[in-house]
């Protein structure tokens, strides 16, 4: 039996004395039904990041369609091509930065499915664009959708999730995500770029009429007072036949303990700023290795190389293999540990799905709704960048010059994952977050 994170009661922290925790027997007998209604809700939130996924890499083969379009109006050049390409992630730091209000104020769920109106209005204007800014518009808003929910959904999975089902489900957002860049891959092999669009609105729709019937978050429930009806969330998320009394009893202690807002000189102190840091840097170092736009140019990219396949197939080839590396972390980062798979692994068993998965399980949940926020936003400024520099750069320079900058980037974030990644497998929320609270080296052995 794993041992409990911390032996003694303090006045930070009390790991709860007057009632153990259910044995694993009894934890197993109601294990099956638990998942399968925590899987559920999870499904219907991460089809938030499958629409997601497909609009990031929209223009991957809409870009060399429209750069030999005949209508004046929709022909692309290289700088428009930049900004066509690049919008997105200014869409999504702007998603991320409303993250860290509405988070807060409509809650995980009812913001996720708040996220289906800018997507649906996106997709709608690049399906019926007669100009240009019609498709700048049309990425913009589906940007916006994307960085809502690439801030709220990681958040609301953690949060109704078990400990030990928690690094699979965890890694469902970036799982979708690539899921949903396959489809869209996949569908340019037959699909005209307009009804590529018109596609993009079945995942919205399904995601928006599933949500309806899910609960929302029951931390932040409790968080809002409403404490029947967080009692009653978790008991459907766990099963009718289990005993979520003790359960509901920690989540209910760490949020009364946590009830009253940040201030700023809590936000400074190293029990908050530490965890914010990490998710931060992690984020930061996920675009630096250049993920967003290698996928937003990748037929670009490969036009421009001696590939023997045809562009469309290569990008098809390569959302395949995202797909099936994702699917592999997210089966083995229970067994193995998340900072394993950021050390061994590439991007899309690593970097990729463990970073989401880590920015919601370190955060505090005083300031989880706006650090998740902050992360999206930081995140997504620096794809821009990134991304509206990229073909200059490739231009001037060709494109060994970014793709070198982007292998000294993962030899920095290997340095960082093992200096300052703390291994979060197996422990709960109120435990990790009294580990940055105690600072008790026990909880990374």
């Amino acid at each position: 039996m794993q041992e409990p994170l911390l032996g003694a009661e303090g006045p930070d922290y009390d790991t709860f004395p007057e009632r153990p925790p259910p044995s694993p027997g009894d934890r197993a007998r109601v294990g099956a039904l638990q998942n399968k209604r925590v899987f559920l809700a999870t499904f219907a939130a991460v089809l938030g990041n499958f629409s997601f996924g497909y609009a990031l890499v929209y223009t991957s083969p809409v870009i060399p369609a429209l750069e030999h379009s005949l209508d004046p109006d929709l022909h692309l050049t290289k700088s428009q091509a930049s900004w066509f390409g690049s919008v997105f992630t200014l869409g999504a730091a702007a998603g991320g930065l409303s993250a860290m209000i509405l988070n807060d104020l409509l809650g995980r769920k009812l913001s996720i499915m708040f996220s289906a109106v800018p997507s649906a209005a996106g997709y709608a204007l690049m399906a019926g664009a007669h100009g240009l800014w019609m498709l700048l518009l049309g990425r913009t808003l589906t940007g916006f959708a994307g960085g809502l929910t690439a801030a709220c959904i990681p958040v609301y999975v953690s949060e109704i999730a078990p400990p030990g089902v928690r690094g699979a489900l965890g890694a469902t957002p970036q799982l979708m995500a690539v899921f949903g860049s396959l489809s869209l891959y996949t569908l340019g092999l037959l699909l005209p770029w307009r009804w590529l669009a018109v596609a993009g609105e079945a995942p919205v729709l399904v995601m928006i009429l599933l949500l309806s019937f899910m609960p929302n978050s029951p931390r932040f429930l409790l968080s809002r007072g409403r404490d029947e009806e967080a009692l009653q969330a978790l008991a459907w998320l766990r099963g009718v036949d289990a005993d979520v009394h003790w359960e509901f009893e920690q989540i209910q202690d760490n949020v009364r303990r946590q009830s009253s807002r940040v201030s700023w000189a809590e936000a400074r102190a190293p029990h908050m700023c530490r965890p914010i840091a990490v998710a931060l840097l992690m984020r930061f170092l996920q675009q630096l290795t250049g993920i967003t736009p290698i996928l937003v140019y990748l037929q670009s990219i490969f036009d421009s190389t001696a590939v023997l396949l045809p562009p469309k197939d290569d990008a098809a080839i390569v959302g395949a293999m995202r797909l099936l590396s994702v699917l592999i972390a997210a089966l083995t980062m229970d067994l193995a540990g998340r900072k394993v798979l950021l050390f061994v692994s590439g991007y899309a068993m690593g970097w990729g799905p463990i970073t989401w998965l880590l920015m919601s399980e370190v955060l505090p949940l005083r300031a989880r709704g706006v650090a998740s926020g902050l992360c999206v936003l930081a995140s997504w400024l620096t794809a821009f960048v990134l991304t509206k520099s990229f073909l200059p750069v490739v231009s001037a320079f060709g494109l060994q010059v970014p793709f070198f900058f982007f292998a000294a980037i993962c030899l920095v974030s290997l340095v960082f994952t093992g200096c300052c990644v703390p291994e979060t497998k197996g422990r709960s929320l109120e435990q990790i977050e009294s580990f940055f609270r105690t600072g008790r080296r026990s909880f990374l052995r």
